[in-house]
C-alpha cells in the first residue's frame, strides 16, 4: 500500500486519497547500510568522554531532565493526513460510489431475507404475535368457566331430581300415607337443594362476567384506545402506527426464552440472493455441482466482473485433469448452486489466444434472458437491397451481441415444439433472402397456414396447400431441372461451383435460390409419396449446394420417422427451439449435445423465439431470432417486392389458362382461349347480383359471335367438331329471353377439349 499525502493545509476538508497497490508492501531501502562504530568511538577523545560518562551515571550523580511526551514540538507531523479519513480513490467517482451503494443494498437486503426467514420459525415476530394472542385470550377467559360449568351441572342435576320426586309424589295414592308422605319429604328436599345449586350458578355467572369485562378491558382496552387516538391525531397513518403498537405488544406478551441463537451467518451465498460473484463462491458452487473434489480449487483466469447489463462473468481453469466438458454437463447444478435458473448460466469453452481443454468461460444473467420485449429487427431500419452471399442477422445471444451466419453452400434444419418461434425465426432468413433481389425464392407451407404467403408473389414456385403431390411435381419440374442446368454450365465455363462473382455474372442461370420447407413433417410422412420427397430432397441437398441452392427445412421433431437421418444429417446449420425432452433437442442438434450442456429442453417457455444455433464454431450458442411483426413482415415484403420490380428480377404471376392456351400459337387454342374467356366473363357477370350463381352452359350463337367479335371466323359446323359433346350435352336448353331452347355447348365440354388437345387444366 503507498500513501499519497494531500498535504496538511487546514482550510482544506476533502478527503485524503489512498492508492492500493494489490500485493504491494511497504517500501524498503536497497542501498547498503552503514557499519556500525566501534564502541567508545573511534579516536582516544571519544573513548575517554564515553568513560567518563558511564562512570556518572553509575555514581548516580546524573540528573534526568523531565519530557513531555504528551505534546509534540510544533515542528513535528506524526499524522500528514490530518484528520481526513484514508477513502480509496476510487470511491470518488461516480461508479465507485454505485459499488458502494450496491454493496449497501445487498447487505440491507439479506439482512431482510434472513428476517424474513426468522419468520417462519417460532421465534419470528408473527410466531410470537399469535402466541400473545393465544396468551392474551386465556387469561381474559380465566378460570371461572370451569367452575361456573360445574355448578351449572350440579344445578342441572338437582333440578333434575327435583322433578323426578316432586312427579313421584304426586302420583303416589293418599291410601298409602307414609309412602306418600315420604314422597312429599324427598320432593321439599330435593326442591330446596335445587333451588341452592341454581341460586349459586347465577352468583358465579355474574362474577364471571364482571372479572371477564374487567379482564377484557385491561387486555383489549390499550389497542383499541391506541387505534383510536391515532385515528383520531393523525387518520390512517396514526392507526398503522397504533396497529403497529399493538402488533409489538402481542409479540412481547408472546415472547420465551430462546436457549440458542441460529447463526445466519453462514448462509449460502449464491448470485440469485444479490451476491457478488466471487472466487471463494465459484469453488463452492463447483464443489456442490460435484464438478471438482472437496479440496479442489478453481484457478480464475480472469477475475469476476459485472457488465452493464448487471451480468457476472469469470474465466477460469479447472484442476488438472477436469476437462471443460464435464461442467458444461453439469449446467443444471450448477445453477442450482448460483441460485439461479439453468437458462442464465452459459459455459463455453475458452477461444482466447492459449486456451486449453480446462479452461471455461461462465457467464451468468442478470435475469432470465429473452424475456424483455424484443427490439425491432435490424432489416426495417436497412435501406436497399441486402447481400445474401453475405453474414446474415439472426439476433442477440445471451449477452446482448449481435449474432449471423452465413448460409453460402450450406443448408439448415429449424426444429422445436409447436409455438417456439419456428416461423418468427424463419422470416430472419426469409426477409434476409427477399431482400436480396438477386435470390429466387421456392416456397412450400406444409402447413398451409398461411406463415409464407406474405412471400407468394417472390416465389418463383409456390406450394402453399400442404399436397404432397404438388410439392413433389414442384421439385421434379423446377428445382431438380434447375440444379441441372447450373451444374451443365458451370460445366460450360469449366467452373466448380458458384460464387457472388459468378452469381452477379450470369444472374439468370447461377443466381442464388433458396428452397425453404416449412412443417416439412407433412410431406415426409406421406404414406405414398414421404420416400420419394425425400429422396429428391436429399439429392437437392447433398448437390444444390455447391450449384447455388441453399436448402431450408422447418419442422416440429425431427426424428428419423420425420426426416430420414440421410437427409437431416446432411442439413449442417442445426436451430433447435425450445423442446420438450433432451432426446428431441439430440435429434435437432445431434446426438451427444444435450449431454454435453446443449439441451433445448433447458429453454424456458417465456423465451419465445429463443434456440441452440449451431452454426459456426465448436458448440452451439443461445441465441433469440429478430422478431418481426405481421405488420412489418408485409411492409417488408412490399419493399422487397418494390426492389425485385426496379431489378427485374419479379416472376411473373400465376397465368390464366386463356393465356396458357395462347402461348401455344395454334389457331384451335386462340378458339379455346377465347371461348374460356367468355365463360369466365358471363359466370362474373351473374355473381354480380348473386353469389352462388354459376354459368356452365352458353349457346352455340353467344359463343360464335364472341369468336368474331375476337376476329376468329368461326362456324357452328367448325365449332362443333372442335368442341365435341356427349350425347347427353347435346341437349337444347333455354336462354334468356329466347322463346324456344337453343342449341349449345357446357363448360366441362371446352375443358375436355383443352386437356386432351394440350394437357392443360384450369
Amino acid at each position: 500500500m503507498t500513501e499519497m499525502p494531500t498535504g496538511s493545509v487546514p482550510e482544506h476538508t476533502n478527503l485524503a486519497t489512498i492508492t492500493y497497490l494489490h500485493g504491494a508492501g511497504p517500501a524498503t531501502d536497497t542501498s547498503p547500510s552503514p557499519a556500525a562504530p566501534a564502541l567508545g568511538g573511534k579516536t582516544d577523545e571519544d573513548r575517554a568522554a564515553v568513560v567518563e560518562s558511564a562512570r556518572q551515571v553509575l555514581e548516580g550523580r546524573v540528573t534526568q531532565a523531565p519530557v513531555d511526551l504528551t505534546k509534540p514540538k510544533d515542528d513535528q507531523d506524526f499524522d500528514a493526513f490530518d484528520d481526513r479519513p484514508l477513502i480509496p480513490a476510487w470511491m470518488r467517482s461516480g461508479e465507485g460510489w454505485a459499488v458502494f451503494a450496491g454493496v449497501a443494498y445487498r447487505a440491507r437486503l439479506r439482512a431482510y431475507r434472513r428476517w424474513v426467514r426468522r419468520q417462519r420459525t417460532d421465534r419470528g415476530h408473527i410466531a410470537q404475535f399469535r402466541r400473545g394472542s393465544r396468551r392474551v385470550g386465556d387469561w381474559v377467559k380465566g378460570f371461572e368457566g370451569v367452575q361456573l360449568q360445574a355448578v351449572g351441572h350440579q344445578a342441572h342435576i338437582a333440578a333434575k331430581e327435583a322433578r323426578a320426586a316432586a312427579r313421584s309424589a304426586r302420583f303416589t295414592p293418599v291410601l298409602m300415607k307414609t309412602k306418600k308422605q315420604s314422597a312429599l319429604q324427598a320432593a321439599d328436599r330435593t326442591q330446596t337443594v335445587a333451588m341452592k345449586a341454581i341460586a349459586e350458578h347465577k352468583k358465579l355467572k355474574a362474577s364471571r362476567r364482571r372479572a371477564y369485562s374487567l379482564r377484557m378491558g385491561v387486555a383489549y382496552g390499550p389497542p383499541v384506545a391506541a387505534l383510536g387516538a391515532g385515528y383520531l391525531q393523525a387518520g390512517w397513518v396514526g392507526v398503522s402506527a397504533g396497529a403497529m403498537a399493538t402488533f409489538a405488544g402481542g409479540a412481547f406478551a408472546g415472547r420465551h426464552p430462546i436457549s440458542e441463537e441460529t447463526d445466519w451467518s453462514a448462509d449460502w451465498r449464491s448470485l440469485g440472493d444479490g451476491d457478488a460473484m466471487t472466487a471463494p463462491m465459484l469453488d463452492n458452487v463447483f464443489r456442490a455441482a460435484k464438478v471438482i473434489g472437496a479440496d479442489e480449487s478453481l484457478r480464475v483466469v480472469q477475475m469476476p466482473m459485472i457488465d452493464a447489463r448487471g451480468a457476472w462473468s469469470a474465466v477460469i481453469d479447472l484442476p488438472p485433469g477436469i476437462a471443460a466438458k464435464k461442467a458444461m454437463r453439469a449446467s443444471a447444478e450448477i445453477a442450482s448452486a448460483l441460485g439461479v435458473e439453468e437458462a442464465q448460466v452459459s459455459m463455453a469453452k475458452s477461444k482466447e489466444k492459449g486456451s486449453r481443454a480446462g479452461r471455461l468461460e461462465i457467464y451468468v444473467a442478470k435475469d432470465l434472458p429473452f424475456t424483455e420485449e424484443a427490439a425491432p429487427g435490424p432489416l426495417l431500419a436497412h435501406e436497399g437491397a441486402t447481400n445474401f452471399w453475405g453474414p446474415i442477422s439472426i439476433g442477440p445471444d445471451v449477452r446482448g451481441l449481435a449474432r449471423t451466419i452465413v448460409v453460402v453452400e450450406r443448408s439448415g434444419l429449424v426444429g422445436g415444439e409447436p409455438g417456439a418461434g419456428k416461423s418468427a425465426s424463419g422470416n430472419t432468413i426469409l426477409l434476409a433472402a427477399a431482400m436480396d433481389p438477386r435470390v429466387r425464392l421456392v416456397l412450400a407451407d406444409g402447413k398451409a397456414g398461411g406463415d409464407l404467403t406474405p412471400f407468394e408473389k417472390m416465389a418463383v414456385a409456390f406450394e402453399g396447400d400442404a399436397d404432397p403431390e404438388a410439392f413433389l411435381e414442384m421439385l421434379d419440374g423446377y428445382v431438380i431441372p434447375d440444379m441441372k442446368r447450373r451444374y451443365a454450365f458451370l460445366k460450360k465455363i469449366n467452373r466448380r461451383k458458384v460464387t457472388e462473382e459468378l452469381a452477379n455474372k450470369y444472374p439468370d442461370v447461377l443466381g442464388q435460390l433458396l428452397l425453404w420447407v416449412d412443417e416439412l413433417m407433412y410431406y415426409t410422412t406421406d404414406d405414398e409419396l414421404g420416400k420419394k420427397i425425400t429422396k429428391r430432397l436429399r439429392n437437392i441437398v447433398s448437390r444444390g449446394r455447391a450449384a447455388g441452392i441453399i436448402t431450408f427445412c422447418a419442422t416440429q421433431k425431427p426424428g428419423s420417422d420425420v426426416v430420414d437421418t440421410s437427409l437431416r444429417d446432411l442439413l449442417s446449420i442445426r436451430w433447435a427451439l425450445r423442446c420438450t425432452t433432451p432426446e428431441a433437442s439430440d435429434t435437432i442438434l445431434g446426438k451427444g449435445a444435450a449431454a454435453a450442456g446443449f439441451s433445448a429442453k433447458s429453454i424456458e417457455s417465456e423465451m419465445r423465439g429463443a434456440g441452440f444455433l449451431w452454426a459456426e464454431g465448436s458448440n452451439p450458442y443461445l441465441v433469440r431470432a429478430d422478431y418481426y411483426s405481421d405488420d412489418e413482415v408485409e411492409v417488408l415484403a412490399e419493399r422487397a417486392i418494390e426492389l425485385r420490380r426496379a431489378a427485374g428480377t419479379l416472376p411473373d404471376g400465376p397465368k390464366s389458362l386463356a393465356d396458357r392456351l395462347r402461348e401455344q400459337g395454334e389457331d384451335d387454342a386462340r378458339v379455346l382461349a377465347v371461348l374460356v374467356d367468355v365463360f369466365s366473363a358471363f359466370d362474373q357477370e351473374a355473381k354480380e347480383s348473386d353469389e352462388t350463381a354459376e354459368v356452365d352452359w352458353l349457346p352455340g350463337t353467344v359463343l360464335v359471335d364472341a369468336l368474331k367479335a375476337a376476329g376468329l371466323e368461326v362456324t357452328p359446323e367448325k365449332l362443333a367438331r372442335l368442341v365435341v359433346r356427349e350425347p347427353e350435352e347435346k341437349r337444347k336448353r333455354n336462354w334468356a329471353d329466347s322463346p324456344s331452347a337453343l342449341n349449345g355447348y357446357p363448360l366441362t365440354a371446352v375443358l375436355r377439349t383443352v386437356q386432351a388437345k394440350y394437357s392443360l387444366s384450369a
